[in-house]
Formats: C-alpha cells, sequence, structure tokens
C-alpha cells in the first residue's frame, strides 16, 4: 500500500551523498535541512562518513544553505554541525514543526526552495509535509536503531514495503 499525502516522500535515496546537487539545483531548491542519526552518521556512531561531509561540503560550496536538525541531544548535534561549519536545531520534537521552521529561519530560504532529507518517514518525511516542504527518504545507514523508532520502522515497512530508494 503505497503511502499518501503527509507520508508521501518527493523522492528516495540511498544514503544522503546519493541526493544529486544537481537536480536540486535543477528543482529551483536553495536550502537543504538534513537529519542527523542515521541520515548522517549511523545511530550511536559519533564520526561521519566521508561521503557524506563530502556532500554537505560540496553542497555548502555550490551556494545551498544547509542546517542540521535532530531530536538528539544539543552537544553532539551541535559538535557534529560544527565539524561541517552548518547552523543546527537540536531537541526538535520532528515531526512537529517547531524545528523544521526554525531551520527555516536560519537557512532564509523560503518553504518552496527547502528540501528535507532524512530516514524517516514518520519524523523527517511527515515533518517535512506539515511544513509544506520537500522531502527526500533516505536508507538508514545502519540496522540499529533507538527502541522508540524500532516500532516506526516496522509501520514504515507496511508503509512502503521492501523498496524505499531508487
Amino acid at each position: 500500500m503505497p503511502p499518501s499525502g503527509v507520508l508521501r516522500p518527493d523522492s528516495f535515496a540511498a544514503r544522503l551523498s546519493s541526493v544529486s546537487l544537481d537536480d536540486l539545483a535543477a528543482r529551483g531548491m536553495r536550502g537543504i535541512i538534513v537529519d542527523l542519526d542515521n541520515t548522517l552518521v549511523g545511530y550511536g556512531e559519533e564520526a561521519m562518513a566521508p561521503i557524506d561531509a563530502a556532500w554537505v561540503a560540496s553542497a555548502r560550496q555550490r551556494g545551498f544553505a544547509v542546517c542540521l536538525v535532530s531530536n538528539n541531544f544539543t552537544g553532539r548535534v551541535e559538535r557534529i554541525g560544527r565539524e561541517l561549519g552548518v547552523p543546527t536545531v537540536a531537541s526538535a520534537l520532528k515531526p512537529l514543526p517547531r524545528g523544521f521552521l526554525r531551520a527555516l529561519r536560519v537557512l532564509a530560504t523560503p518553504k518552496s526552495a527547502t528540501v528535507v532529507v532524512g530516514d524517516q518517514l514518520f519524523t523527517d518525511v511527515l515533518g517535512a509535509k506539515l511544513v509544506g516542504l520537500h522531502a527526500i527518504l533516505t536508507e538508514p545507514l545502519v540496522a540499529k536503531d533507538w527502541h522508540g523508532t524500532r516500532v516506526l520502522r516496522f509501520l514504515e515497512r507496511i508503509l512502503l514495503g521492501r523498496k524505499r530508494s531508487s
């Protein structure tokens, strides 16, 4: 059963670094909101994969405004943001709009020119859609998840089936 409305990503990607910056630019995107856990850094890990850190650097070099938005605690989120040279919104309470709206103010981009990239249907995609943003759903970087997320992953599989990326 395909997802509908607020649970329908605009597109899918295997991981953050497989999101085409050329395609984002062609679609008029200027702001990119990136989820942290299992999108940029594997759950429970401290280091980013060099390929994803390079993608963020390339996005910034090309003129995209980038902001990390995470439900994680401030210290970890800010540390990774500093490593990348990007602003952060921690303790965002996704999918509630508050964190996404804060990121939009930081990015200074309109909703129509801002995309959210994240690995969770019920936090990243739903939150993006509630605010009126584009959404790209990635595969989680690692299979390990916080226990509350495991329940949501089960529901994601029901809605999306086996295929998440294209």
